[in-house]
């Protein structure tokens, strides 16, 4: 499916989670393609917000940022607030002015551990970028090029810990494949409550 609308339309749709917020995971391995989906969809969405959580993880603590997601994002969006996050700069390894994020209908929060056990009662849709981690993780690998070998190999001894602990894709609502053009939907290990699946085939 190249087309996002109908999906989004879907999602559009959904009973709010967190406030007014139907706050969307996209979650998956590094290099699966989350960010790239997430931004087109977004665009689906009419410029939904979308919350890169690589601007809430650091160098010393790839998987700790729970705390900061939900006193900086999860509880205002709970009461209908903007949201306002202090984005990490990975070449400066510091915190960043804050920017804001709007109780918009639609909010997406994409990044590895998106789906993970302490987010999901606030979200409407958990979206698994179905694509394996060794796959995953060399296409992140050839992307990102040499320079950063070393930061990969303790990405990934770091992402297996995270997920060996709290797995994401069996709570997945629905599993999303990239295909050389567009995406495939498929209904995740996790039916959707109350609804259809958000799409069907291609």
């Amino acid at each position: 499916m190249n087309d996002l609308s109908a999906p989004a339309a879907r999602l559009r749709a959904l009973a709010p989670s967190c406030g007014p917020v139907r706050l969307v995971a996209v979650d998956g391995h590094a290099g699966s393609g989350k960010s790239t989906f997430a931004t087109r969809l977004a665009a689906a969405l009419g410029d939904a917000p979308v919350l890169r959580l690589d601007d809430l993880a650091t160098h010393t603590s790839l998987f700790t940022w729970t705390d900061r997601l939900r006193e900086q994002v999860i509880e205002p969006l709970s009461r209908g607030e903007r949201a306002h996050y202090a984005p990490y700069d990975w070449t400066a390894r510091t915190f960043g002015a804050p920017r804001a994020l709007d109780p918009a209908p639609v909010v997406l929060i994409e990044g590895v551990g998106a789906g993970r056990r302490a987010l999901r009662p606030h979200l409407a849709r958990l979206l698994w970028m179905d694509l394996p981690a060794a796959e995953s993780w060399a296409r992140g690998r050839r992307r990102d090029g040499p320079a950063l070998s070393a930061f990969w190999d303790g990405w990934t001894a770091a992402e297996e810990g995270h997920f060996s602990a709290d797995p994401s894709r069996p709570h997945a609502d629905t599993l999303i494949r990239q295909l050389p053009v567009g995406y495939a939907w498929a209904e995740g290990p996790r039916p959707a409550a109350g609804g259809e699946p958000l799409s069907h085939g291609r």
